[in-house]
């Protein structure tokens, strides 16, 4: 491929693409040294200022790594993705199964840190999912999702807590798609909510291990059911 001069619009982006595509075509390849500032702005017929508005892009798009007294680099032929892109193209049972490692590590330490507060937000929660099992498939979706929510702020873990409402979209969706797929709820509208019950005694009687083992097993059974679909 031969860089040809670039029209005066938008130039950091156009330069940024055009080195893009050099990079995913193998012009320069993994661990390759971009030429300098001067020759690529010749090349590409712009300032200097433009190529390094525009080798910032590329760096932050994972693609290169500059190096002091060195030069730049190339790190990858793809851009990386960003985290809620990556969790919109994953796999709703992908999403389940980490899903589960954050969530009973979380109602464990609910089960321990738990407040007066969390276990009012707690029941709260439980009687609003009890509630939207006269709503629709996604009210109820909502509604369970509410109280998951709920566990996982009981562990007061800020960390945690952000990590997990990252997921929401991608639960909501495959959530209320099961729901439509299964009929689940056409012969109990209040599915689940014998151990939705257990998993909050257990937050409040604190009893981590019984927490963590009800909600493992709810959403085992969960994701048994979306790998079926």
């Amino acid at each position: 491929m031969t860089l040809d001069p670039l029209r005066p619009n938008s130039l950091a982006d156009q330069a940024a693409q055009r080195l893009r595509a050099e990079i995913a075509d193998g012009t320069w390849a993994v661990g390759d040294k971009l030429p300098g500032e001067t020759t690529l702005a010749k090349t590409l017929g712009v300032g200097r200022s433009t190529v390094r508005e525009a080798v910032r892009a590329l760096a932050a798009a994972g693609l290169v790594r500059a190096r002091q007294g060195a030069g730049v680099f190339v790190t990858a032929t793809m851009p990386h993705e960003d985290w809620p892109t990556r969790l919109r193209q994953s796999a709703i049972t992908e999403i389940y199964e980490v899903r589960a490692m954050l969530e009973v590590e979380a109602a464990q330490l609910a089960a321990q840190r738990r407040t007066p507060e969390d276990i009012a937000a707690l029941d709260a929660a439980l009687e609003l999912r009890r509630r939207a099992a006269d709503g629709t498939d996604a009210e109820f979706v909502d509604a369970d999702i509410s109280l998951h929510v709920a566990i996982v702020v009981a562990a007061h873990n800020s960390l945690l807590t952000g990590l997990f409402e990252e997921f929401l979209p991608a639960l909501r969706r495959g959530l209320t798609d099961l729901l439509e797929l299964t009929a689940l709820r056409s012969g109990d509208a209040s599915h689940g909510d014998e151990s939705h019950a257990a998993l909050v005694d257990a937050v409040r009687r604190g009893d981590a291990r019984s927490a963590g083992a009800v909600l493992r097993a709810e959403l085992a059974e969960t994701l048994a059911r979306l790998q079926a679909v």
